[in-house]
């Protein structure tokens, strides 16, 4: 059985993880909070952005673009974005794990991978894949860092490097949920007229002409499809750090509970001893 000073020693250092993780899940939950109004201000521009797309798709009908280009898919592009940091429950595991699932369909020859996060890096890198491009991000995402990522996927795919780029991201719902999901970024698949996802709009009338509109629009598009999915990313992080340093602050109350109860009993213990190596004492003196 433990000694008392080793117990006590034992108390102390679950004391102080408990404090480390108390105070990264207070400064978890202020980053979550900007992020998550960032994630909110962000999606109906967004949403207004693809019903544009699907109302001006059938205006704009035999476009020829190089982000609309579909052709033989030999090497496909993923942008994958994970954190910098870990600390943060299942988020980047969860990410891993669907990349993994994906990735085993490929030659890996055929593949090449843009990576957001440390986190990824380091992962895939092991693994032998093929990273084509690494980049990161801070906890506050701007529009000039999703400016800089598309413009990498965009020259990759218009010089023919990919023939296909997929974005795997985090799904950001609430800080306690957060979902893996991929969508298609290039080709470009405009959004039909339609379409459930989009808004039934009226005739436009377009000035300049459609054509020219999606032309100038398209690029735009990408761009906020790369910055919605960083947002959605970081504010998952930062849900799913909070969880974890909240379940963890938990867990180290629990334990010191535990441990002072298990103190408590060897200290019992030990009176108990003392007292009766006295009675003893006595008895035999007396005999």
């Amino acid at each position: 059985m433990a000694t008392i000073r080793q117990v006590r020693q034992r108390i102390r250092v679950a004391k102080n993880i408990q404090q480390i993780t108390k105070a990264m899940k207070m400064v978890a939950a202020a980053r979550l909070k900007r992020a998550q109004d960032s994630v909110q201000a962000a999606r109906p521009y967004s949403e207004s952005l693809r019903d544009l797309m699907g109302g001006m798709a059938k205006a704009a009908e035999g476009l020829e673009h190089p982000l609309l280009e579909v052709r033989e898919t030999k090497r496909t592009g993923y942008l994958i974005i994970t954190s910098d940091r870990g600390l943060a429950g299942s988020y980047n595991s969860s990410i891993f794990r669907r990349a993994t699932e994906i990735l085993k369909e490929y030659d890996k020859e055929n593949l090449r991978l843009y990576l957001v996060g440390k986190k990824g890096i380091q992962f895939f890198s092991r693994r032998g894949y093929p990273v084509r491009q690494e980049f990161s991000v801070g906890s506050l995402v701007t529009v000039s860092e999703a400016r800089d990522i598309a413009r990498v996927l965009r020259e990759d795919f218009e010089s023919g490097e990919v023939d296909q780029i997929i974005l795997l991201y985090t799904r950001f719902f609430t800080a306690i949920t957060q979902k893996p999901a991929d969508m298609q970024l290039l080709p470009i698949q405009t959004p039909a007229a339609g379409d459930p996802d989009t808004t039934e709009q009226d005739d436009y009338l377009f000035e300049p002409d459609a054509a020219s509109l999606m032309q100038a629009l398209l690029p735009r598009y990408l761009e906020g499809q790369v910055f919605q999915a960083l947002l959605e990313s970081v504010a998952s992080e930062h849900g799913s750090r909070m969880t974890a340093m909240s379940n963890a602050t938990e867990n180290a109350g629990k334990m010191i509970q535990t441990l002072t109860l298990q103190m408590n009993r060897v200290r019992q213990a030990g009176i108990t001893r003392e007292i009766s190596e006295i009675v003893g004492g006595a008895e035999a003196l007396k005999g």
